[in-house]
């Protein structure tokens, strides 16, 4: 392990920018010992590029913030300063140990100390209690490289403890095994399940992001742990009953839970649509129907998923935008359109471009999680459908109002005044030109008007 410990050293420092490096230069040439910790660690000696840096040290804060010219008063109170070295932000922490967790949340206060073991000994996972100096190299008191290597998730400490002191740390555990592609140890998902119902004093927004970061992740499979856990009762009971809603019918051959952690894997990975592809059906438990044949059927689940997707979005304090957004979608995923290139016109009417672009991802992410037997006749549609959208965007296809040869003025100038026959006229005019484009001429057009309104 010692061998291993010096070739990751230098292995580390390939990774490290000029600007951290000098962070940690200039703490330790003013007297104060100072090492990267935490996820940049752990990612470095996992031979991937941190996206943050932190750094933990001897200095206290207001020795920290003489030293550098740039700084923010990040959490203060709890010994962190962002240090600003050109465009790179570090966060750079006191040396601490955490006061009482009286809200299995935060600490109460916290005591700045001169132990590096003591600081990592208050750290979540093993993986994130691993030190680096340029200098002195790796510090390593509970074995987090050994566990790296073995892609392992463990607690510093007594899991029972750690999970009392943050109830944050059990989702963190299952987000890090979706991004990380580790597994829990046995007695930390144990210990997750006693302590599962902490979770709830957590507050939404954390859990929100917690939860979204698992579903992007490379592995949003292991989404199924919250479930295992019992995480998932406490955070998401609406979803939990999909486990225990089996879909007998041809076109399915998972659960409702299952199908949509498989349709997650099948969608590119942002945000919306990931949480759209989770809850596109979470309305199925509620409008199951068996026929007289055993098969089941699922009427009018569309409209009770966006139901429940609401009340979920509302709750984790999602953005009005993503609501409504994500909204569309679940209601419309289901939605019917025939490969021809009047239903297209008229899909890419009603949704909008954008709407109408991300449904068809939405809907072959959809197919790909159901029953093989038929995936390849509807793919094929799909990919119909995305040729006639390109035709019509090509051709420039009239697909809304604004885009119609007349409007209200020409019919005033024609010598119609009065503002809802206006109006009348152009939503006619409009339903001829969607479904035949050859129209929108103004000589045609103005031809329909002449005809069809001065008789």
């Amino acid at each position: 392990m010692n061998k291993l410990k010096d070739r990751l050293k230098d292995e580390i420092l390939k990774f490290l920018p000029f600007q951290v490096c000098s962070v940690i230069n200039k703490l330790e040439d003013a007297g104060y010992e100072a090492y990267l910790v935490g996820g940049c660690t752990r990612d470095m000696i996992m031979g991937k590029e941190p996206k943050d840096w932190d750094v933990t040290t001897i200095a206290k804060p207001d020795e920290i913030k003489k030293l550098f010219d740039k700084t923010i008063d990040t959490g203060i109170k709890h010994g962190t300063v962002t240090v600003l070295w050109g465009d790179t932000k570090v966060e750079v922490t006191t040396y601490r140990v955490d006061g009482v967790y009286s809200d299995n949340r935060r600490p109460a206060s916290v005591g700045f100390i001169s132990s590096l073991t003591e600081d990592l000994s208050r750290r979540d996972f093993t993986m994130n209690a691993v030190a680096y100096s340029p200098r002195r190299g790796i510090v390593d008191p509970f074995n987090g490289v050994r566990d790296i290597k073995g892609k392992i998730i463990k607690t510093v400490g007594d899991p029972d403890q750690r999970f009392n002191e943050d109830a944050l740390r059990m989702l963190r555990a299952v987000r890090f095994s979706a991004e990380l592609d580790f597994k829990v140890e046995d007695n930390v998902l144990d210990s997750i399940r006693k302590n599962s119902h902490l979770i709830e004093k957590v507050s939404s927004e954390r859990v929100r992001e917690e939860l979204t970061r698992i579903l992007v992740s490379e592995h949003p499979i292991r989404f199924i742990l919250l479930r295992d856990t019992h995480l998932l009762q406490h955070i998401l009971p609406e979803f939990e009953i999909c486990f225990y809603t089996i879909q007998n019918n041809p076109y399915h051959i998972y659960n409702v839970a299952v199908h949509s952690l498989h349709a997650i894997e099948n969608i590119p990975p942002e945000s919306m649509l990931r949480w759209v592809m989770l809850l596109h059906d979470i309305g199925k438990p509620l409008s199951k129907s068996v026929d007289e044949n055993g098969v089941d059927h699922f009427y009018g689940h569309s409209e009770k998923s966006l139901h429940l997707a609401m009340n979920i979005f509302n709750r984790l304090k999602f953005p009005s935008a993503f609501i409504k957004r994500a909204g569309k979608l679940i209601k419309e995923h289901d939605r019917v359109i025939e490969t021809t290139c009047k239903a297209v016109r008229r899909a890419i009417s009603s949704l909008g471009d954008d709407i109408f672009l991300d449904l068809l991802k939405v809907k072959e992410a959809d197919i790909k999680a159901q029953n093989p037997e038929f995936m390849a006749d509807r793919l094929t549609k799909i990919e119909n459908i995305k040729s006639l959208y390109r035709q019509i965007k090509e051709r420039a296809d009239c697909l809304s109002m604004k885009d119609m040869a007349i409007n209200g003025d020409y019919l005033i100038n024609l010598g119609i005044t009065e503002g809802r026959e206006i109006g009348r006229i152009l939503n006619e005019l409009f339903e001829m030109v969607i479904d035949n484009p050859e129209l929108n001429h103004v000589d045609k057009l103005k031809e329909i008007v002449l005809q069809k309104y001065f008789k």
